[in-house]
């Protein structure tokens, strides 16, 4: 039983190292791209504990060769009857970039307690003594 968990494994193995393809999360859905030999057995190894990876936690060469492989435009597409006999090595993550908001001011706005006008000044900031 062992024997054929193993040899089941490394079928995929080789699966994968020769017909291969990289999945890439994209706003419109995932594409695939071909990477030569040496590329898939690069990714193997960076995909050998995990079925899909942020590209915020690859190291930069492993981004650099991502990038290339996207510049390149080396897409297969995957529908059709071969689709489900392509493996896949592993799936990069496109997610959107973060917005970043725009923090209100720290500077409080404070009302003079006895100025008849009802408009805000900005409060002075604190002179507190610095301890060295």
């Amino acid at each position: 039983m062992a024997l054929a968990v193993f040899f089941g494994w490394q079928g995929m193995w080789i699966e994968k190292l020769t017909d291969g393809v990289l999945a890439l999360d994209t706003p419109i859905g995932p594409r695939y791209v071909q990477p030569s030999f040496m590329q898939r057995l690069h990714l193997m190894w960076t995909f050998r504990n995990f079925c899909s990876l942020s590209p915020l936690v690859l190291r930069p060469v492993e981004r650099r060769l991502i990038d290339r492989l996207w510049s390149e435009n080396r897409f297969v597409s995957l529908s059709g009857e071969r689709a489900q006999e392509r493996p896949v090595i592993g799936r990069i993550e496109r997610r959107q970039p973060v917005e970043a908001g725009v923090l209100p001011s720290r500077e409080a706005l404070v009302r003079q307690p006895n100025s008849g006008a009802s408009r805000p000044t900005v409060a002075e900031p604190s002179r507190e003594a610095s301890s060295a």
